[in-house]
């Protein structure tokens, strides 16, 4: 997969079918858009080409209504990649861009930097100043500048659209079952291990403490998870623990990883969690020895959950 920084970057690509959003999650919605983005040029002896943003759109149309991504820009690209894109744009995006309008955007972008063939978008994809383009608009200067133009239906599971902001919410509430069913693998995070109080290993349950090493990245409501722990070429048993720890008097929301069956250092580490169940809410105990007998529980059900 060739990546660019830029529009101006991108050159040219054989009979051109193109996709365009900010693909954020790359969820079984964008898969299936993915899919016959390449089963097109495959049939037209084509390249795909997606064009995507960062920042997100929001973050630059509405700064007062903060949202956290699903992806890292690193994993929304690997994801892209195992897809089989052969063009990715991440174009910069900023006010300057938003107001082009949607008939601008057509012509200047899509017709001639990218040199359309074909278009594919999702279901009610809207674009341009004040998000004014539609498939409709699409359908109707196809013609004039030369490419045909195809909408995708709304991927559903369970009766219910996929979408990134139905996933963000999912993860708000912790629901572990909706993301994983509407993402089409496990939702994970990276981040480095600092130091921490140490608290854990006085009960016997050391914990790595992560820095998390994207700010934009969604966390997880907060609880107890069981979770697949990846460091360097090994992949390791965890129990998480995401909140403000109310049983030690804690400050600040941390993410905390006991590591099953492991002893070591791990400070200034990079490990990345794949999260599997949510085990529970997280609870105040009544002093630190209800809480390793909680603690103990939840390892043991972690151990269960992650059988090999």
């Amino acid at each position: 997969m060739k990546i660019y920084k830029h529009l101006e970057d991108f050159i040219s690509a054989r009979n051109a079918v193109v996709t365009t959003g900010t693909f954020d999650g790359v969820h079984l919605g964008h898969q299936q858009l993915i899919t016959r983005l390449k089963e097109t040029a495959n049939r037209t002896n084509g390249e795909t080409v997606l064009l995507s943003f960062f920042p997100h759109p929001r973050m630059v149309l509405n700064p007062d209504n903060k949202i956290s991504l699903l992806n890292t820009e690193e994993e929304k690209i690997s994801l892209l990649e195992k897809a089989g894109i052969d063009h990715l744009i991440v174009h910069p995006f900023n006010r300057e861009f938003s107001m082009l309008s949607s008939e601008e955007f057509i012509k200047s972008i899509l017709v001639s930097k990218l040199c359309t063939k074909k278009l594919i978008i999702g279901y009610d994809h809207h674009f341009g100043r004040d998000r004014l383009g539609s498939f409709n608009h699409l359908k109707e200067f196809g013609p004039v500048y030369g490419f045909d133009i195809e909408e995708i239906p709304a991927q559903e599971v369970k009766n219910i659209g996929v979408s990134s902001t139905k996933i963000r919410t999912a993860l708000q509430s912790g629901n572990l079952e909706i993301v994983e069913s509407f993402l089409g693998y496990k939702y994970e995070l990276t981040g480095i291990v600092v130091k921490g109080r140490q608290l854990g290993r006085s009960i016997d349950f050391p914990t790595a403490n992560l820095l998390i090493s994207d700010a934009l990245k969604m966390i997880p409501a907060d609880g107890v998870y069981a979770v697949w722990v990846k460091r360097r070429d090994s992949v390791l048993k965890g129990m998480l623990n995401i909140g403000m720890r109310p049983t030690l008097d804690g400050k600040e929301r941390t993410l905390e990883v006991n590591i099953l069956d492991f002893e070591g250092d791990l400070y200034g580490e990079t490990l990345t969690l794949y999260f599997v169940n949510r085990l529970r809410s997280e609870i105040k105990f009544d002093g630190l020895d209800a809480l390793k007998v909680q603690l103990g529980k939840d390892r043991e059900a972690t151990r269960n959950i992650l059988l090999d």
